[in-house]
């Protein structure tokens, strides 16, 4: 194995350039800590970035930034400036030729269900949390259960999460639920369904900080603090040598093999491990093939309208309807669309072997268009064109078995003293904007205190 590593190279190797690889570069640069980052493809962002068609920008997923840790918030503040936007508008689920507000609100679920079965809900939700279920935790549907009732859960949780994961809900970590399914609280609920307006829904999400241009513009942000030199596009990582202590080389593109000194992966947790040489351990090959990933096709529909919804997201909970929700690109920032006009950013998501992963574009542009005629959203008349994107490792199937395995696997990872895991897929987790700018900051500020401690003989000795 011939190895290119020569004296004075960058003492940091990411692999990566999406938001968790550009984050560690970001806090690297401040710290003054020189690195290089390893990008597969010919363009940073991974799957958070924002295309362009003419004078249509779109998402790639109806991305926002919610206030969720203060400090990583005044550093986007710091980062975008002006550019950082307040938005205050609402998602909604669609159910049954109704919009609902989501977070599910009791006014809006009391139009929706009607006296009766709002009734019949919010008994269901007081037995649940009177019942005091120790065992919600256990997967998904108990969860969905306990927080709503059978009711509600059923009507727009259980259909939902099932499409988008691919697997049945009592197959599924509860922790899919993330931070926005917290549940109703009793207190407001009754005092919303009764009192209506007067009183505030604390659950509610509808003001979020979305950047100017699309969440482009914040990968755009993070490479522009350190003028892109340090990012090698078209660089895909096709081996990681090791000596079963540290990581020693990367074999590049299949040809060029480079010495390293410390490693932070973003890289897809299982292909990362199949790419080791030597192999990684039979056993923990065999547990990384069992995790699934779920990939996403966007269609997105240029239009000839001045706008469609008066919402940031729009989520589809029933199984008949292929896509999982719909996004406004506007409705985040008026300049994503020419004056007049509009576009709307439709989500499949998809697994292995599933339909939509060898359907035609033209297929599936077609039976998507036919839903929003049917939905009285868009008329044929109205569409000016339409972009397909297919998105691979959109996000990690947390079923119920992938907790051990990803623990195991990390576990053994860990066993390598320069290497750091970095991001939602190389740490297997659903995590957001704010997660792994904090992991960036992190791994950092971790790296940097232990090369002060060696600076100062202090070093931890076995």
């Amino acid at each position: 194995m011939k190895s290119t590593k020569k004296a004075g190279l960058e003492p940091i190797t990411i692999l990566g350039a999406g938001p968790a690889g550009l984050a560690v570069g970001y806090y690297a640069r401040k710290r003054g800590i020189p690195f290089v980052i390893y990008e597969a493809k010919d363009r940073i962002g991974g799957n958070c970035t924002t295309f362009r068609y003419g004078d249509f920008y779109f998402d790639s997923g109806a991305h926002r930034l919610h206030n969720r840790n203060p400090e990583v918030t005044r550093e986007f503040k710091q980062l975008l400036g002006e550019q950082l936007i307040l938005i205050d508008v609402p998602s909604q689920i669609h159910y049954d030729g109704r919009n609902i507000n989501f977070p599910l609100t009791p006014l809006s679920l009391m139009r929706s269900l009607g006296f009766k079965r709002f009734c019949k809900a919010t008994a269901e939700i007081v037995c649940s949390r009177l019942a005091g279920d120790t065992a919600t935790n256990v997967n998904f549907e108990k969860f969905a259960l306990h927080t709503y009732g059978k009711t509600i859960a059923s009507m727009f949780l259980l259909n939902y999460t099932k499409k988008l994961w691919g697997l049945p809900c009592n197959q599924l970590s509860a922790s899919i639920a993330g931070k926005r399914l917290k549940g109703l609280n009793l207190r407001s609920f009754f005092l919303e369904a009764m009192l209506g307006r007067r009183s505030a829904t604390k659950h509610l999400e509808g003001a979020f900080s979305y950047p100017r241009m699309g969440i482009g513009t914040v990968v755009e942000k993070l490479a522009q603090s350190f003028n892109r030199q340090n990012i090698a596009l078209n660089s895909k990582i096709t081996r990681v040598f090791h000596n079963n202590s540290s990581i020693q080389a990367l074999e590049i593109n299949k040809k060029n093999v480079i010495g390293v000194d410390e490693v932070v992966s973003t890289l897809p947790l299982d292909r990362f491990i199949h790419m080791m040489d030597p192999p990684a351990p039979k056993n923990i090959r065999l547990l990384v093939d069992k995790l699934q990933y779920r990939n996403v096709k966007l269609v997105a529909f240029f239009l000839n309208k001045e706008c469609i919804t008066q919402t940031a997201t729009t989520y589809f909970p029933d199984g008949e309807t292929l896509f999982t929700r719909v996004y406004e690109p506007k409705n985040r920032c008026i300049h994503m669309s020419p004056q007049g006009k509009t576009n709307l950013v439709v989500e499949i998501p998809y697994g292995a072997g599933d339909i939509y992963e060898t359907m035609d574009d033209s297929t599936l542009v077609k039976k998507v268009q036919e839903k929003l005629v049917c939905l009285n959203w868009v008329k044929r008349d109205d569409i000016i064109d339409v972009a397909v994107h297919n998105m691979e490792y959109a996000y990690p199937v947390l079923s119920l078995d992938a907790d051990l395995i990803v623990r195991r696997t990390i576990s053994f990872l860990e066993g390598f003293n320069n290497l750091k895991l970095s991001g939602r897929n190389a740490k297997f987790s659903y995590a957001w904007l704010h997660d792994v700018m904090k992991s960036g900051k992190e791994i950092i500020e971790t790296r940097h205190d232990s090369q002060k401690l060696k600076h100062c003989g202090l070093e931890e000795r076995d």
